[in-house]
């Protein structure tokens, strides 16, 4: 067993992986497109929002670069705010028809889960 405590050997290290921060592999997979069914949900969410609903876009099966894109095109269309968080579009607001119509309207096979 190691009882190193510190070493400036490798420089600064992933958090997550432990390598290097030249050698990380967490950073190689962050960007690419998760995998899934194709089947792009609309839900919406107040959990944790003092009542305030959201309409939450989960499924796009598209790279980090492409999602932050798509997102921004879609709040400028909504005229609405939102986020991006784990992999998902968050929009402030019940806005789950508009997005079915726009995400269908650029090619995704949408369905609205949930109530």
């Amino acid at each position: 067993m190691s009882r190193l405590v510190y070493s400036t050997d490798l420089g600064r290290r992933c958090p997550d992986c432990g390598q290097a921060n030249t050698e990380c592999v967490c950073k190689n997979t962050a960007n690419a497109a998760p995998s899934g069914d194709g089947i792009v949900r609309i839900r919406r969410e107040t959990k944790g929002r003092k009542g305030k609903g959201v309409s939450i876009v989960s499924g796009v099966l598209l790279d980090a670069n492409e999602l932050k894109t798509l997102a921004k095109d879609l709040r400028q269309k909504l005229s609405t705010g939102g986020a991006i968080k784990d992999h998902e579009m968050e929009f402030q607001g019940d806005h789950r028809q508009v997005l079915k119509t726009l995400l269908e309207g650029k090619g995704f096979t949408v369905k609205l889960s949930g109530g």
